[in-house]
């Protein structure tokens, strides 16, 4: 069984990891001819540690599926949507009623916002998390009721039971949330969704679940599904299946929630090409696994780096991770700037915390040894 960050930070000495983990491990993974080559920058181009992506993707059987489907582009993809709507389905033990395809699960966020959301219904969301659904309750006119997250990073749920609203809210959980890539366990927000107002919909943000793991904190919405009509889960292709570029998500929701939502989509809002690309990804699974491998591998040896370095991040269930520098943010995120690394953007209620991208065993030796550049990397100690 893989060995958790949390336990291995428990059971071995700080002493003891400094002398072993200073040294970039290159995990022989065993199926990596089932990718496509590394996409390589260009020459002189910065590392991207930025935006989450999958640095790997999108598998070698996605790829072949998404040139195939360059053939067909002077056509509609009108046939393309029901094998697509018919897959996901299946893969949810759910009704093809249920589904909603979105240019991205910001289009899915973007459609709860217009349903759901207006003048007088306002949206209760953690701070911080992913602005999208922020910026589309505003659209819509509503007020935006920013919830800030415990100490251990979880969503402080109370408190957003406390704001929600009679007349109607709109409740969005990003979990595993971005940029914290942090959990709030699945129990907590039974619990919370138990206590709410009938008006009350809840959008279930679930872009980075393939990253989460299985435990006893975490279950997804879909693989663990709740018998309520006012419960959205979002998922997107951007993460595991290094679809980012060609823009798909989706969500599932109840037939009639799934309506409403819907009658607010763009007409024929996804493009041919990802839907090819995207019924090649979900019947690849062995890609999938072999991604959460990978991370996982990477994940584990950035955590090492970092106790090396006396440094604590934030434990991450994701693709990235965030870290407490206990400086101004932007002048970190300048200095990787210059060293030609760019990482992601300052999160404003934590201003002195990065957050970082997983890319290839490479990548995150640039990462370190940029680190290593900053005037207060040597002397620096967290307790």
């Amino acid at each position: 069984m893989h060995l958790s960050r949390r336990n291995f930070l428990r059971s071995v000495s700080v002493g003891a990891a400094a002398a072993t983990s200073m040294r970039l491990l290159l995990p022989a993974w065993s199926s990596a001819t089932v990718f496509e080559p590394v996409r390589r920058r260009e020459p002189g181009g910065p590392i991207h540690l930025d935006n989450n992506e999958n640095v790997y993707g999108p598998s070698a059987k996605t790829a072949a599926a998404i040139r195939a489907a360059l053939g067909s582009v002077n056509r509609y993809p009108f046939q393309e949507y029901d094998a697509l709507v018919e897959q996901i389905a299946n893969l949810h033990s759910v009704k093809p009623e249920q589904v909603m395809l979105g240019c991205g699960s910001t289009e899915i966020l973007r459609l709860a916002a217009a349903a759901f959301l207006g003048p007088g219904k306002p949206l209760i969301q953690p701070s911080p998390t992913f602005e999208a659904m922020e910026h589309y309750a505003r659209s819509a006119g509503a007020e935006v009721v920013s919830v800030p997250l415990t100490l251990t990073f979880a969503h402080d749920l109370d408190t957003m039971l406390a704001r929600t609203a009679a007349s109607g809210t709109l409740v969005y959980i990003c979990n595993p949330n971005n940029p914290t890539a942090s959990l709030t366990p699945r129990k907590d927000i039974d619990t919370f969704i138990g206590k709410l107002p009938d008006t009350t919909y809840v959008l279930i943000d679930e872009a980075y679940h393939h990253y989460a793991g299985k435990s006893a904190m975490y279950a997804s919405f879909l693989d663990r599904p709740v018998d309520n009509p006012r419960i959205i889960v979002s998922r997107t292709f951007s993460k595991i299946y290094g679809l980012a570029g060609l823009r798909l998500g989706y969500g599932i929701a109840a037939t009639t929630t799934a309506k409403q939502m819907n009658s607010y989509a763009t007409l024929d809002n996804v493009n041919g090409v990802v839907v090819r690309g995207a019924i090649a990804a979900l019947d690849d699974a062995a890609s999938v696994t072999e991604f959460i491998k990978r991370n996982e591998d990477v994940r584990q040896e950035f955590f090492n780096q970092a106790m090396a370095r006396m440094l604590k991040p934030i434990d991450s269930h994701t693709n990235f991770v965030m870290m407490n520098t206990h400086h101004p943010a932007e002048q970190v995120i300048e200095h990787f700037r210059k060293n030609n690394v760019l990482i992601g953007r300052r999160f404003p209620a934590m201003d002195s915390y990065i957050r970082v991208s997983f890319g290839t065993p490479g990548d995150m030796a640039a990462f370190w040894r940029v680190w290593d550049l900053l005037p207060f990397a040597k002397s620096h100690m967290q307790h």
